[in-house]
């Protein structure tokens, strides 16, 4: 089974997201803030996807996309943002930093499984 990490800092949110994601068939693990994802991925574990919050405390969504693009292990990972600051300049900020795709809350499970398909085919 696919598995799929949620980073983000809004319960309801990743609640929602992770139903979602347990339909589309993955599954599921998540994260409140982005530090302790950093440690499992340094550590060598490696989702097939990661839905990623922009606007959590400490360690932004843009920050962690800095991160795994320093890392030549990680930069390759599937990453879809989801936010809902969905201005051009940020979704073309976080597809420039290697997202793979971008939703804005509250998202469907349609729209989803769009962006989904199309981050895992790259």
């Amino acid at each position: 089974m696919r598995q799929a990490w949620i980073i983000d800092d809004d319960d309801e949110m990743g609640h929602a997201v992770r139903l979602m994601l347990e339909l589309l068939d993955f599954q599921v693990r998540t994260y409140r803030e982005a530090r302790p994802a950093a440690q499992v991925l340094l550590a060598g574990e490696r989702p097939d996807l990661i839905v990623l919050d922009i606007n959590m405390p400490e360690v932004t969504g843009m920050d962690f996309l800095e991160f795994l693009g320093m890392r030549a292990e990680l930069k390759d990972l599937s990453v879809i943002m989801l936010s809902t600051e969905a201005s051009d300049v940020r979704i073309d900020e976080a597809m420039k930093l290697g997202a793979k795709g971008f939703v804005s809350k509250p998202v469907t499970i349609e729209e989803l499984e769009a962006v989904i398909g199309k981050a895992l085919s790259e």
